[in-house]
């Protein structure tokens, strides 16, 4: 039976109102922000959340990165802010710098209509001197990884004691990356009145056991972790031990990306899988535990700007990665968590475009193929790894280049500034100036791979904002 014009519009609009943001008992200010950033309609972990988030209600989520998360608990902590008490009311923990910055602004453009709202980020590898500095000036909320919110604790420059709201953001990478014991030592140091909200990408045990002792009468809302079909192109491909680095090499020249994000298992692994690559003409970078903040930092700008064009990546590495559209992913090894593997493959298929997922399978594997299929309800499409076209010529390489510049936002520099030298006494056109990214004493700058030359000659001997600058290529 067919709704008639009328009760189909009517329904329509019943089920605007029932996802608008204007449905929520928000303030004004807050709704003017949300308006201002495009939010209409909440996703679907939004709707389920922020109804018991804005009761004042412990929340447990499981929602993969790209749900819109951020925004649900963002909204949640700023509802209950009293931005006259200038203490920490509200605490977001991130398992890495990375997902914290992210975070840290996305919270900021939530409260832009909200006056005197301060945020300061607490991450590792960063001098913990100017963090001091700005925690004795007050703030109302702190977002940071934990390693650096547990020394400030210790130092006596942080107190938890009026705190609102504490979200764990990411949970599970934190229980990865062993953050268990540091966690709970920070949860001991927070009122037990407090609002605990939990956000996971997935329910391991370590996660049901921490939301029992520190949250109260949780809400659990699980926003299915499955893709829409035809969205994500899924194959696999059955090799031995022996033949799976060819196989690898096979999938590039048969798909061609243009950008391609490879899991592997451990930081061995992805050192020697992007060495592989590389030895083959296909730039590639590895990220993984064992790098520093510098290094960790410039692998992801150069990754994001299109100056490499190719990721090699552990999970826990991988987790908080803000790329909007990438084409392709790679599972050299599959990862035992089926959970998992639908986080690594949600990477691609964003933003309503097409991803391909590849992956490839050893048979000591297929016990993790078969939980894969299970938690899919579904069975896996596989293909013969000699039915791939070849091209022994192939290549992958930048199109960009990235170069450091020696002042960042301390300087207060801006993309601004390096735009406008670049594109006015460097001479440059602005077509071949691609991302700028800038960060407390250093920014980079994505250049076509054709005019990189000029724009570090201009930036050796030139000036920005008055001031002489020094300039490298990033390799």
């Amino acid at each position: 039976m067919f709704l008639h014009q009328g009760a189909s519009a009517f329904f329509s609009d019943y089920i605007f109102l029932m996802t608008s943001f204007s449905s929520l008992p928000l303030s004004q200010s807050q709704l003017d922000a949300l308006r201002s950033l495009g939010y209409e309609t909440m996703t679907e972990v939004q709707a389920q959340t922020l109804s018991p988030v804005l009761k004042g209600q412990d929340v447990i989520a499981q929602a993969k990165t790209g749900s819109g998360k951020t925004a649900a608990f963002g909204i949640g902590l700023l509802h209950q802010l009293n931005p006259r008490f200038f203490g920490v009311q509200a605490l977001v923990l991130c398992p890495t710098r990375e997902l914290a910055e992210q975070v840290g602004k996305e919270i900021r453009k939530l409260a832009r209509f909200i006056p005197n709202i301060k945020l300061v980020m607490l991450c590792g590898g960063k001098p913990i001197g100017p963090q001091i500095g700005s925690l004795a000036h007050g703030a109302h909320v702190i977002v940071g990884t934990p390693g650096r919110i547990q020394d400030h604790l210790r130092k006596n420059t942080l107190k938890l004691d009026a705190l609102k709201t504490l979200v764990l953001d990411e949970a599970d990478r934190m229980l990865d990356m062993g953050f268990a014991e540091v966690m709970k030592d920070i949860i001991g140091q927070t009122p037990t009145s407090r609002q605990t909200l939990l956000f996971s990408a997935t329910y391991p045990d370590g996660i049901q056991q921490i939301s029992q002792q520190i949250q109260r009468s949780p809400a659990r809302v699980t926003v299915t972790a499955t893709h829409q079909p035809n969205i994500i192109e899924q194959t696999f491909y059955e090799v031995t031990e022996s033949e799976r680095n060819a196989g690898l090499l096979s999938l590039f020249q048969h798909y061609r990306p243009d950008s391609c994000v490879v899991f592997c298992h451990t930081k061995k692994q992805c050192d020697e899988v992007a060495g592989l690559l590389r030895d083959n003409q296909i730039t590639a970078l590895a990220l993984h535990g064992d790098l520093d903040q510098r290094q960790r930092d410039q692998v992801l700008v150069r990754f994001a700007n299109n100056s490499c064009p190719v990721l090699v990546a552990t999970d826990v590495a991988a987790r908080g990665l803000d790329i909007k559209s990438l084409q392709m992913v790679i599972n050299y090894e599959l990862p035992r968590d089926p959970e998992v593997y639908i986080h690594r493959i949600g990477r691609t298929g964003r933003a309503g475009e097409k991803g391909v997922a590849v992956s490839l399978l050893t048979p000591p594997q297929t016990p993790r193929l078969t939980a894969i299929e299970n938690y899919r309800g579904e069975s896996c499409r596989y293909e013969d790894i000699s039915s791939l076209r070849l091209d022994s010529g192939y290549a992958l390489t930048a199109v960009m280049a990235t170069l450091q510049i020696d002042a960042g936002r301390k300087n207060k520099l801006r993309p601004g500034d390096i735009l406008g030298a670049l594109t006015g006494d460097a001479g440059l056109d602005a077509k071949h100036i691609g991302k700028i990214d800038i960060f407390d004493m250093s920014s980079y700058v994505a250049v076509d791979i054709s005019v990189y030359r000029q724009a570090l000659n201009y930036l050796a001997n030139g000036k920005i904002k008055g001031r002489s600058i020094r300039a490298r290529l990033i390799r």
